[in-house]
């Protein structure tokens, strides 16, 4: 792999493998009127993605000149198509990576770093905002990618079903959210749907409540998964189905965002934990004024070393390949996503948040919406680990959950040992490099 190695190569050159079955992309190959991205699937279906997406590239190449091939990807496939062309120089140009994904990328050497040269080509450090851009890489190197879409995690739930159920408020407590979702649970309907079966997921939801239990997953580089916060925390998510009983057990097999966000606009659901998505519940015929959001409930009172988090900083990344043949258009194409115009277009079609200070002035994000997830995302959200092993963390906890929401969906238990066997299990695992 020469310069590219990574602190766990075993790990990488097993999913590389992996992935090889799913093709590439292919980059410009040095033609300098064209440029191919790797999107991720940010809206309701891949086509949606493609309808959003299209007339911006379409937009970039009236104004360069350069055409560009776009391929949305899906969140079950993009690490490890990244992963694979990080080995075998059969990347995009430009692409899009999880920005929890940074660190571990950015040790491949895959990438192109963003230093303070690279990043004036763009428009300088100074436009984007700082929770979004230091969750680009590990801290005191250069940047291993620009912030493209903000997110932060907050509950959405349908205010229709709360006023029919005199509901006058969501849940701020862990012990109001299951009580409300209670109530809100008959045949039918469930008080909460979730993406059990998407690995990345649930890994989130693992940090996000690990925090609140005081869980730190990872000691400098050394994983310390095999808690006591950590297992509790699991536990306290999959205990939503297998205890309360306020989720459908066929969640267990949803492994896309859609089928949720149906599932609330539908009335299906009465909540749902999401990032900022707004403009995809639009898309699946949710009727926005019976949308409501709040942050993610906390707990009723705080374990030893608990946190005060109900998000972490997340996002969505702009990264470039360090070997492509066009730097100087994929360097251009970045700047023109990241302009305040496409930041503006861009995340008011997805719901998300954007990454550059001046296109808050959009009267788009003065919402309250908008304002509730700002004020998660500078207030009560923490980083994921920035640690070169975070991607095979998300993977191996994210999996173990996966695969915990089957076994109670089949009716078996999984209590608090079982939770902490497998985190061992994940440990060891990421301890040999996979």
């Amino acid at each position: 792999m020469g310069i590219r190695q990574i602190a766990s190569a075993a790990a990488l050159a097993l999913l590389a493998v992996t992935a090889a079955g799913c093709g590439g992309g292919g980059s410009s190959a040095g033609n300098p009127k064209e440029l191919v991205y790797w999107a991720s699937n940010q809206g309701t279906s891949l086509d949606h993605d493609r309808r959003v997406l299209e007339p911006r590239l379409a937009e970039f190449t009236r104004q360069t000149g350069i055409k560009v091939k776009l391929e949305v990807i899906g969140w079950p496939d993009l690490l490890n198509r990244i992963l694979a062309a990080t080995t075998s120089g059969e990347g995009p140009d430009v692409l899009n990576i999880g920005n929890t994904w940074s660190a571990s990328l950015q040790a491949t050497g895959a990438l192109l770093p963003f230093d303070d040269a690279t990043l004036a080509k763009v428009g300088g450090k100074d436009r984007f905002l700082g929770p979004c851009l230091a969750a680009t890489g590990a801290e005191g190197k250069p940047p291993t990618a620009v912030p493209l879409y903000g997110q932060a995690y907050g509950l959405y739930y349908n205010k229709k079903l709360f006023r029919e159920a005199g509901i006058e408020k969501p849940p701020a407590t862990w012990s109001e959210l299951v009580d409300i979702g209670k109530r809100l649970t008959r045949p039918g309907r469930w008080g909460l749907t979730l993406q059990a079966g998407q690995v990345t997921e649930n890994a989130h939801h693992a940090a996000i409540l690990g925090a609140q239990h005081g869980a730190r997953f990872f000691d400098g580089t050394k994983p310390t998964l095999a808690s006591d916060p950590a297992a509790n925390a699991i536990k306290q998510y999959l205990d939503l189905m297998q205890v309360h009983k306020i989720v459908n057990p066929g969640n267990a097999e949803y492994t896309d965002t859609a089928k949720s966000l149906k599932d609330l606009a539908d009335g299906r659901a009465a909540m749902f934990m999401n990032q900022a998505s707004a403009g995809s519940f639009q898309a699946v015929g949710m009727k926005m004024e019976d949308l409501g959001v709040a942050p993610i409930p906390m707990p009723d009172r705080f374990p030893p070393g608990g946190r005060k988090v109900n998000s972490f900083v997340a996002g969505i990344n702009l990264a470039v390949f360090a070997d492509t043949g066009n730097r100087d258009g994929a360097l251009k194409f970045v700047r023109f996503m990241t302009s305040t115009e496409q930041q503006v277009a861009l995340n008011k079609a997805y719901g998300s948040l954007p990454t550059v200070k001046d296109a808050y002035a959009d009267p788009a994000f003065q919402t309250e919406h908008a304002k509730v997830f700002q004020q998660v995302l500078s207030g009560t959200a923490e980083p994921m680990p920035q640690v070169p092993q975070e991607s095979q963390f998300e993977t191996a906890v994210g999996t173990a959950m996966k695969t915990m929401f089957a076994d109670i969906a089949a009716g078996q238990t999984v209590d608090a040992a079982t939770i902490k066997g497998r985190l061992a299990q994940a440990d060891q695992q990421l301890a040999a490099g996979g």
